[in-house]
């Protein structure tokens, strides 16, 4: 089969989808090569595949998301065919929480997580009101839907009318490159982002759904302990951020808190080896690789106990109510303060991460291609 592969995600950086999908793709032309993969983004002007997708052939539309999202809207609604746009394909698949209107190309549609629904305030108003008018257009049209979690197919069959046999959890995996890094890497590390001694990690998009306000809260309770441990952030600043950063400053921890900006892929697996534990207090996650990423890496992790996440960090962390801010500060004090439940937790989590590759999903993929 020609298979083209909607890449958008990945080309346009936007953090967890962009992983899932640059790394899934990749995967597939591996674990296929009988198979034609084909890459698909729009607004090809500003963007370019990852290395990984370099060598795949390319098809593109011109327009930014906004334009592009709104000619597939209304070719949804005007009931217009969009297979023009695809010459030769014989699979598309919907990788962005979009999907053209297809006639004669079979689709497959991948669903992350119903955040437009359960954390409406996580979204943009214009965001949330496409993916709730255009959501079960989608899941309608497409011949089979990957979810990637038991948690969004629950959350999905409740909320959608949708035939339980065309639902496929396809879970994500760890790239082998997230393994604990060696010291000289760690020391790169550490003297490229000014990074203490010892410190808290976080990894994720400033935004309301990472939670990090009750993070900040079980910091400035760990300080007033008498805790030295630094905390250190590492992600991009999303939308609705500035709370966050007033909350920062009237806690009176901006020199406590180091944030770092969207880091480098390569200097990942050093800066979750570097940390002494690793938080994810996130409100909802489809599925959630920060936390399995570090694990990988050798990291105890602390992390919500909602959605998704019990699936992926199993008994291998701490699990917490999300906004409960004491909880959360008496998790990270036991992993800080307790060499042995330490290095339970470092070991637990390698081992549960070892569970989850991308080579399994790209075969339970490929499976759902030939449905």
């Amino acid at each position: 089969m020609r298979i083209c592969i909607d890449v958008s995600a990945s080309v346009h950086g936007r953090a967890g989808i962009g992983r899932y999908t640059e790394e899934l793709t990749a995967a597939l032309a591996a674990a296929a090569p009988e198979h034609d993969f084909m890459a698909f983004y729009n607004r090809p002007a500003d963007a370019a595949p990852a290395a990984a997708l370099a060598r795949l052939p390319r098809l593109t539309v011109p327009w930014g998301d906004k334009p592009w999202r709104l000619r597939v809207l209304l070719a949804h609604l005007l009931r217009r065919r969009q297979d023009d746009l695809f010459p030769g394909v014989d699979l598309f698949h919907g990788t962005d929480h979009l999907l053209p209107r297809l006639g004669g190309i079979p689709s497959v549609f991948t669903l992350y997580d119903l955040t437009y629904l359960l954390t409406a305030q996580a979204h943009t108003t214009l965001n949330r009101l496409y993916l709730t008018l255009m959501m079960p257009r989608f899941l309608a049209a497409a011949r089979s839907v990957i979810v990637i979690s038991q948690s969004t197919r629950r959350d999905m069959l409740e909320r959608y009318r949708v035939d339980e046999r065309k639902v496929h959890v396809v879970r994500g995996g760890v790239s082998r490159r997230f393994c604990p890094a060696p010291a000289d890497e760690i020391a790169a590390v550490r003297r490229k982002c000014g990074l203490p001694e010892r410190f808290i990690l976080a990894v994720g998009t400033i935004e309301p759904r990472k939670n990090y306000a009750t993070l900040l809260m079980a910091y400035r309770t760990l300080r007033e302990r008498g805790e030295t441990v630094g905390m250190v952030i590492a992600g991009k600043q999303g939308w609705r951020a500035e709370a966050f950063f007033r909350q920062l400053h009237d806690l009176g921890l901006e020199e406590q808190v180091r944030l770092l900006g969207r880091v480098a892929d390569a200097d990942l697996p050093a800066l979750y080896s570097a940390a002494e534990v690793f938080a994810f207090p996130s409100l909802y996650e489809g599925f959630g690789l920060p936390p399995l990423e570090a694990m990988a890496c050798g990291t105890a992790v602390v992390a919500s106990n909602t959605s998704s996440l019990p699936e992926v960090v199993g008994d291998a962390g701490l699990l917490v109510e999300p906004r409960d801010a004491g909880g959360l500060a008496m998790a990270l004090e036991r992993v800080l303060t307790d060499a042995g439940l330490a290095a339970d937790l470092r070991d637990r989590g390698q081992a549960q991460a070892q569970r989850f590759t991308w080579e399994a999903a790209a075969r339970a993929t490929l499976q759902v291609y030939q449905l």
